[in-house]
């Protein structure tokens, strides 16, 4: 699994009709900074309201995963987010002028093959992961379906599927590998019984279903004139099958094509947690109502206040080493007082700073008590803000951050020899003249020791 977020390189559009709604809409895929996530925005509508990628919004599960916010719907959005996890895109902004996403060939194939074309383009920061430590179950007894998410440091799906059908019968697929996602799963279409047909189109859905996006699975004999009355629902002019079989005789992609699909689906429907996850999920006969109602649970794992700090994994390769810091920032020992930088954007840096007992000023502040000293923190904290105002230039090396003011400083808790410290620093305002101004805060775990509004300067060396 990708380690740093990405995004797409440049904007890249596909249009077609939607599966259900049967609206011809063109959808616009546009590079988006780290920490945006996946959002959709209807520029159809008035003030062209944003919509989150968020199981939170989720308010119809009628044959597919429907999400509003703001006033504005998105229909069927699974295959779309699917495309996107499979190619491990965290953030991307989604223009569409209408209800819902192009069924196109009723798979994920034609979304990753556009995104790919975009290009991917790797961001200075970490990836946010939710990781599985005990095993989440969801149980529907009514349904017969079971989900489960197993604690693994990497993201593997296995579906099972049984339709009592002599057609399908039992099937299983599985994802090993998120890298795989293309090859394996993404091209397995949508797919429906055809005693399901007209339900669906007596609900008023399916109105963009073709023979060309979707499987239709026929499980049993029909008659002449039901095949013309099947003709007349997809506007053709003669449809045909075998005793049993797929209508129209189309030939699958995959011989478990089913199962295949509905893992895409799940792929899709969890990326409404909002994180990319990290466990082994387990699925038999899933749908869209049990998997959103699964991927709830999931996403009761993050606490609210996790936000509030940076995201740090020590397993995780750092944005900027020390070595990559020393070439940007002036500082040396015992004057530079951080060890990695973790996230950086052209609006919030986040950095490390390990505190251990050897450090210099522990010599002569409380050595029989040792704690890092307030003044110290802020130094930490403001070289930290140094790289953030160094960013907005070409040529960091050139320039030299200093430090023009401090406000609203508060000191919450001590510091001691081994506490391992998170800063976050903030813009407050765009930078002018090459002065930026700041909110700083420092976290050892979960607490807050430290915070201050600070204001730095950029200059240019001699």
């Amino acid at each position: 699994m990708k380690t740093k977020q990405h995004t797409i390189k440049e904007v890249i559009t596909v249009s077609g009709v939607g599966l259900h709604t049967g609206v011809t809409t063109q959808m616009t895929f546009c590079p988006a900074p780290p920490n945006h996530g996946i959002k959709f925005q209807r520029t159809d509508l008035e003030n062209q309201p944003i919509v989150d990628a968020d199981v939170d919004n989720v308010v119809d599960l009628s044959r597919g995963t429907t999400i509003e916010q703001n006033g504005a719907r998105i229909n069927t959005v699974e295959h779309t987010l699917a495309a996107l996890v499979g190619l491990e895109i965290d953030n991307v902004l989604i223009q569409i002028d209408g209800p819902e996403p192009p069924i196109l060939d009723g798979s994920s194939m034609m979304f990753i093959n556009a995104l790919e074309k975009a290009g991917l383009a790797e961001q200075n920061a970490l990836r946010n992961f939710l990781e599985v430590t005990e095993s989440i179950i969801y149980r529907d007894n009514d349904r017969d379906v079971e989900i489960a998410a197993l604690p693994l440091n990497d993201f593997r799906v296995t579906v099972m599927v049984d339709y009592n059908s002599p057609v399908l019968g039992s099937q299983h697929a599985s994802l090993t590998n998120i890298a795989n996602f293309k090859k394996d799963i993404a091209s397995s279409r949508t797919f429906c019984f055809l005693h399901e047909l007209e339900m669906l189109h007596k609900n008023n859905l399916i109105k963009g279903g073709d023979l060309n996006n979707a499987i239709v699975v026929v499980d049993r004999v029909v008659k002449d004139d039901e095949l013309d009355h099947l003709a007349s629902l997809f506007n053709k002019p003669k449809v045909e099958v075998k005793k049993e079989g797929i209508l129209n005789n189309v030939e699958l992609r995959h011989r478990n094509e089913p199962a295949r699909h509905k893992l895409l689906d799940i792929v899709g429907d969890l990326a409404l947690v909002g994180r990319p996850i990290k466990a082994q999920i387990l699925a038999a006969r899933p749908g869209h109502a049990a998997n959103v109602a699964f991927a709830k649970k999931l996403k009761a794992l993050i606490k609210n206040d996790k936000s509030e700090m940076p995201f740090y994994d020590p397993n995780l390769p750092p944005v900027m080493d020390i070595n990559a810091i020393k070439k940007i920032l002036p500082h040396r020992y015992p004057f530079l007082l951080i060890d990695k930088i973790i996230h950086l954007d052209d609006r919030l840096v986040a950095g490390i700073k390990n505190v251990t007992s050897n450090e210099p000023f522990f010599e002569g502040h409380f050595p029989d008590n040792p704690v890092m000293p307030g003044v110290l923190q802020i130094e930490a904290m403001a070289q930290i803000g140094g790289i953030l105002v160094l960013n907005t230039v070409p040529d960091p090396e050139n320039y030299t951050p200093y430090f023009l003011g401090i406000d609203k400083c508060k000191f919450r808790k001590m510091v001691f020899p081994g506490d391992t410290i998170s800063f976050k620093c903030e813009l407050t305002a765009p930078i002018k003249r090459g002065i930026a101004q700041m909110d700083g805060y420092a976290y050892v775990g979960n607490t807050l020791v430290c915070q201050a509004s600070m204001t730095a300067r950029i200059v240019k060396n001699p």
